[in-house]
C-alpha cells in the first residue's frame, strides 16, 4: 500500500489523532487576505486537496467529501497551505472564484457584533444570492431560523424553540395526514401533505445538523443490496 505522507508529507505532519480526524481550515482569499470561511478537512480531503490544486473539504452534516463550488461553481484554487506551531490547523491561501459563501456574501464572516455595530446589532452586506439547489437552500434557512430566527414571526423559529418533543410531534402528525391522503386518492392532497412531511422531516434534520443529502447518500449505500439484506445487517449493528 503507498504510504499517502511520502508523495505529500502535510498529510504526515498533522496531528489526526488530535483533531479526530478532523482538521479545522480557515480560509483567507490569497490576494486581500480577507478570511473568507472557516471548515473542514479529513485525511482524504486533503490529499485530494494536494493532487487537483482545489479545496475539497470533508462535511460533517452530509458525512462525506466535497469540492467547494460543485454545484455553485464558486470554486477555490489553493495558491499556499499554511500548517499552525501545533499541527492541528491549517490555513488555505486562495484564489475564489465568486463569492466563499453560500448566502451569496463574499464571505461567511459578515455578521458584526462589534463596538461600531452597537449592542447585537448584525451588519449584513448586500451581495447576489448562489443558486443552489433547492432543497438546500431551504436547509440553510432552517439552520439560519434554528440559530437566530424570531418566534413571534417565524414558525419554524418558534418549532425550534418548543424543542425536540413538539418537532418530532409535528412529522408524526404530518405523517399521518399524508396516509390519510394517499387511502383518499386524491393527487392533489397526496402531494400537498407529502410537502408538508418532507418540510418537517427537513426541519427535523436541521434542528439535528444532519444536511439532507447524507440521507441521499446513505440510500446510495444501499444501491443493489436487497432488502432483506439491508434488514439482516442493521440488527447486526
Amino acid at each position: 500500500m503507498e504510504n499517502r505522507g511520502e508523495k505529500f508529507p502535510l498529510l504526515s505532519q498533522i496531528n489526526w489523532e488530535k483533531v479526530g480526524g478532523l482538521v479545522p481550515v480557515v480560509v483567507q482569499d490569497w490576494e486581500n487576505g480577507e478570511v473568507l470561511m472557516l471548515a473542514y478537512m479529513n485525511r482524504d480531503a486533503l490529499q485530494k486537496t494536494l493532487e487537483t490544486g482545489f479545496a475539497h473539504y470533508f462535511s460533517r452534516s452530509r458525512n462525506r467529501l466535497w469540492k467547494k463550488g460543485e454545484e455553485s461553481g464558486h470554486t477555490q484554487k489553493v495558491k499556499d497551505i499554511l500548517l499552525d506551531c501545533d499541527n492541528d490547523t491549517l490555513l488555505l491561501k486562495v484564489e475564489q472564484k465568486g463569492v466563499a459563501c453560500h448566502t451569496g456574501r463574499r464571505s461567511c464572516f459578515f455578521q458584526s457584533f462589534g463596538a461600531g455595530a452597537g449592542a447585537g446589532e448584525v451588519v449584513l452586506d448586500k451581495e447576489k444570492e448562489i443558486q443552489y439547489n433547492f432543497l438546500d437552500k431551504l436547509y440553510h434557512l432552517l439552520l439560519e431560523r434554528k440559530m437566530s430566527g424570531d418566534p413571534t414571526t417565524s414558525y419554524t423559529a418558534l418549532l425550534y424553540s418548543k424543542g425536540e418533543n413538539s418537532i418530532l410531534k409535528k412529522v408524526i402528525e404530518e405523517a399521518g395526514e399524508f396516509t390519510f391522503a394517499v387511502k383518499d386518492g386524491e393527487k392533489r392532497e397526496i402531494i400537498y401533505e407529502g410537502a408538508d412531511l418532507l418540510f418537517h422531516l427537513l426541519v427535523t434534520l436541521a434542528y439535528k445538523d444532519i444536511h439532507w443529502e447524507a440521507l441521499v447518500e446513505e440510500l446510495k449505500r444501499r444501491e443493489g443490496v436487497g432488502g432483506l439484506v439491508e434488514k439482516s445487517r442493521r440488527k447486526e449493528r
